[in-house]
């Protein structure tokens, strides 16, 4: 841990002690009262050896947190231990740390207090250590709310023996702690595990990438006007169309839409927030496990940043890892309507790209991107955790599924029909 080099001064010494102990001095010497003078040698020798004490206190002293897991997922209890080593010959008669611990992580086995910033909790402790001691102690941290928890910044305080001087030692930095969502399966949201994209058979034939060129061909009449390479036709005086790679991969692009109300100043439902993310969050390892390329893009931002949330398709072994990362960290405020991002990021989308799309609201707006998505080939999936059903007449072609939040029951639909296998769960009780 990295250390300051002038900590800040905490004393209670002041140039009284040093007038006290001239005047116990000369009062000593001319009334020839040796108890004065030796209250006098007492100050002059305490006063010094106290100030060096200060001074050498906190040196040598290190602070450590040691997490079980530095990444854990929602409800999951995890070790915490405070270790503190005094790496030097002088023992410290008292070191007094106080550290800042987030609300949402709930400390077991210590008492917390609140502090100024409703934030966090701060936990107190004190130490006395020997010459070359450690000293640790272990505690529970369980995880109730996903997100990017900062444990700290801690302050350490200690002194000298006679407590005449003190010294204040602060971390320039915390540790962190990811909370991924709660992931479960999809068949205990109530969708298809199988078919949850719809039906693919149309996918089986080779698509062709726009994205990825590579090489060109002589023109044909059927060919589009983008299709053609201007810097071949002028090469060759031909003209030359772009011969793109072939792919049968179905890629999956899980869109995720943060606003809970139709409009941004009605505020935020934080609980159905966190149900859309962690409906998300289950598609994303479902989409992995089946060894799928998946994305995220969401209408959010990073904390404390106004870098957008996107993650592009992949099936590295660390593509979920990124995707549920960047789940974690979703704020709460919408940077812009999901219609908005949907139509900027389908064009960049290969054509056998199946975008998802993730909402605790449906709106007219979205309904119509959908609509118009559709319409020029897209495949889109829509996930509805709205309490009212989307309108199956606007949504004609596209699979979609209802699941209504606090209901005894999941509801199932697609304007297509329900998926082969998968037949629509109707109300139960």
């Amino acid at each position: 841990m990295a250390r300051v080099v002038d900590p800040t001064k905490e004393t209670q010494f002041s140039e009284a002690w040093i007038i006290l102990a001239l005047l116990l001095t000369g009062v000593g010497y001319v009334l020839a009262q040796p108890g004065l003078l030796l209250i006098a040698v007492f100050l002059l020798t305490v006063l010094p050896v106290a100030w060096l004490w200060n001074r050498l206190a906190l040196w040598g002293v290190r602070y450590r947190r040691i997490l079980g897991e530095r990444r854990a997922f929602v409800g999951e209890t995890i070790s915490f231990t405070i270790q503190v080593d005094n790496r030097k010959p002088l023992p410290l008669s008292w070191l007094k740390v106080t550290d800042q611990i987030p609300v949402e992580l709930e400390l077991l086995g210590a008492a917390v207090s609140p502090s100024h910033n409703p934030l966090y909790n701060v936990l107190h402790l004190l130490f006395s250590l020997r010459w070359f001691e450690r000293v640790q102690q272990t505690y529970r941290l369980t995880c109730h709310r996903r997100g990017f928890y900062r444990l700290g910044p801690a302050v350490l305080r200690s002194g000298d023996l006679f407590g005449l001087f003190g010294s204040r030692w602060r971390e320039p930095e915390g540790d962190l702690l990811i909370v991924y969502p709660r992931v479960r399966r999809l068949e205990e949201w109530g969708l298809p595990p199988k078919e949850f994209l719809g039906n693919l058979r149309t996918d089986l034939q080779i698509f062709e990438d726009p994205v990825r060129t590579m090489g060109v061909r002589d023109h044909h009449p059927h060919d589009g006007f983008r299709r053609i390479h201007w810097k071949a036709t002028a090469r060759r005086q031909a003209l030359q169309s772009k011969v793109y790679e072939p792919s049968t991969s179905h890629n999956v692009l899980i869109a995720v839409n943060v606003a809970t109300f139709p409009r941004h100043w009605h505020g935020v439902d934080e609980d159905l927030l966190e149900e859309v993310i962690s409906v998300a969050a289950s598609i994303a390892q479902h989409a992995a496990e089946r060894r799928q390329p998946v994305g995220l893009i969401a209408n959010g931002s990073w904390p404390h940043a106004d870098q957008p949330i996107k993650v592009l398709p992949g099936r590295s072994p660390a593509q979920l890892t990124s995707i549920l990362e960047a789940l974690a960290a979703v704020t709460p405020f919408a940077t812009a309507p999901i219609e908005d991002l949907l139509a900027q990021e389908s064009p960049r989308l290969p054509w056998s790209a199946t975008l998802v799309v993730v909402t605790g609201i449906v709106t007219p707006e979205l309904v119509s991107t959908l609509a118009r998505l559709k319409e020029s080939g897209r495949r889109v999936v829509l996930v509805s955790l709205a309490q009212k059903p989307p309108p199956e007449e606007e949504l004609i072609g596209i699979p979609w599924y209802h699941l209504p939040r606090g209901q005894p029951w999941l509801e199932v639909a697609s304007a297509e029909g329900v998926a082969a296998g998968s037949p629509a769960l109707q109300e139960v009780g």
